[in-house]
């Protein structure tokens, strides 16, 4: 079984912390009323623990991820930053889990590079 990756490739330098969106829309029942996610997203690094991941939630506005708007509810966002262990030029993939208001569980997974 695959795993699903988002699609884009998030760059942070050494020293940065940036803000990190997920389209998670494409995992979402679209059925009426439609699903939402809900609760705080646990996230994680698969392999390593050189990121720090913080300020997890679920959207509460809209948002512009890979040029398409995307309604509250329907991504997940945090902060990431290299920690002093971080590898130049590496590529780290994160695990995003998060909850619906389906009572389902979505698991997605996005890359970051360190430059």
């Amino acid at each position: 079984m695959s795993i699903s990756i988002a699609p884009q490739l998030h760059e942070i330098a050494i020293g940065e912390t940036r803000a990190v969106a997920v389209d998670c829309i494409g995992k979402l029942e679209s059925n009426s009323p439609e699903e939402l996610l809900t609760g705080t997203p646990t996230i994680v690094e698969v392999t390593t623990s050189v990121l720090t991941l913080a300020s997890k939630a679920v959207s509460t506005a809209a948002l512009t991820i890979n040029g398409s708007t995307v309604a509250i509810g329907k991504a997940v966002q945090f902060t990431c930053a290299p920690g002093a262990s971080a590898v130049v030029g590496k590529t780290y993939l994160i695990k995003i889990t998060v909850g619906t208001d389906s009572s389902q569980t979505v698991i997605g997974h996005v890359k970051v590079k360190v430059l």
